[in-house]
């Protein structure tokens, strides 16, 4: 199966050709700094091939008719690469110790940490509008009927998506260790015991055991920190991949053009 060529690049990235005079006397600062950055990008280029990856992932066509609704996966993953960095910055000073060291972190970051009040609100805000978008995302994809052939696999995979962001919601819930995230935690965990088939197998690995300890907590923040990021991390990758290869689905409203010899007068 032959492929296809990689996009043109458009004229208006295209280096314009110099000037006449230009280019015969000593460069100024700034032009040596730019000559050194394109020298620099064509040396990886060379090496890595990325520009043909990148023009393919970014000029491509899009129906007609594309809007703002289309924008909220592109929300969805700023909202996650936004959890992913508050997050890296919160992991540098949270202990999840159960007998006091992981409130005790809390507060510290909160309360002493320079601008730890600040990346905490935006991390636990973040998880809300990050849930929101994810159910209004998959909203529109259904509405728009973005989900029929042949994109099954990609719906799929942001059925899995949603699931996952449920779990880092739930997981992240429990962090702080103050008495209502243990009570809703335990709450949250008697629920999905009760589940069919898989149920009371699912609690006894969330609680680390039979019943809640200490080691729950821990158990909680690696799911948190590692396991959930990086599924997440790579089904982004798939969905993205999988929406650059089948492109986007054309708002329902939009008419389409029909041949003049395929009217039902003419047949």
């Amino acid at each position: 199966m032959a492929r296809r060529p990689a996009p043109p690049l458009p004229s208006a990235l295209k280096a314009p050709p110099p000037r006449p005079g230009e280019g015969n006397g000593p460069l100024s600062p700034v032009e040596q700094a730019k000559e050194a950055g394109i020298t620099v990008v064509d040396w990886v280029d060379e090496r890595t091939s990325l520009s043909g990856a990148a023009r393919w992932l970014m000029f491509r066509k899009v129906p007609k008719g594309t809007n703002w609704y289309y924008t909220l996966g592109s929300a969805t993953l700023f909202a996650f690469l936004s959890q992913a960095v508050t997050g890296v910055f919160l992991a540098m000073f949270y202990r999840p110790d159960a007998a006091g060291g992981a409130y005790e972190s809390i507060r510290h970051i909160t309360d002493d940490v320079f601008l730890g009040q600040f990346v905490r609100g935006m991390h636990l805000w973040g998880a809300s509008v990050m849930v929101v978008l994810v159910f209004l995302h998959m909203g529109r994809t259904f509405l728009f009927g973005a989900y029929k052939y042949p994109r099954e696999l990609n719906w799929v995979i942001g059925v899995v998506l949603l699931i996952l962001t449920m779990v880092m919601a739930l997981t992240g819930y429990l962090l702080p260790f103050d008495q209502r995230a243990y009570w809703a935690t335990i709450v949250a965990n008697n629920i999905t015991a009760t589940g069919p088939l898989v149920g009371p197998y699912l609690g006894d690995f969330l609680r680390s055991g039979p019943e809640f300890t200490a080691t729950t907590l821990s158990r909680f923040y690696a799911i948190h920190m590692l396991l959930v990021p990086g599924a997440i991390a790579a089904l982004i990758g798939a969905h993205l991949y999988l929406v650059t290869k089948l492109g986007t689905t054309a708002p329902p409203w939009s008419k389409v053009d029909r041949r003049p010899e395929l009217s039902e007068t003419e047949v």
